[in-house]
């Protein structure tokens, strides 16, 4: 049975930081690509940004430069390390992999505000 238990969001202050995890259990993130995506209210769900199999990056370009991707094979962890984050970060996290089947985390609220 695939699952994915998220921790980690909460309310922060313009530029300040975040982290989530992703842990999964029943696939490998060494054997899958890993994704971080958010809704905020009134918003069409978007893709924040992807780490592949071989480790390599991709963000959207509204995070690009303040998020980081990575992986603990090891712990079979996803993260996403959000760094000067704005008003424009707040949201509902989702984390989910390439493997086949739509397996989602359970989400996270981030919320920034002073």
């Amino acid at each position: 049975q695939v699952q994915l238990v998220q921790s980690g969001g909460g309310s922060v202050q313009p530029g300040g930081s975040l982290r989530l995890s992703c842990v999964a259990s029943g696939l490998s993130f060494s054997r899958y690509d890993g994704y971080w995506f958010r809704q905020a209210p009134g918003k069409q769900r978007e893709l924040v940004g992807s780490i592949t199999t071989f480790g390599r990056t991709n963000y959207a370009a509204s995070v690009k430069g303040r998020f980081t991707i990575s992986r603990d094979s090891a712990k079979n962890t996803l993260y996403l390390q959000m760094n000067a984050v704005n008003p424009d970060d707040t949201g509902i996290y989702l984390c989910t992999s390439s493997r086949p089947g739509d397996y989602w985390g359970q989400g996270t609220q981030v919320t920034v505000s002073p």
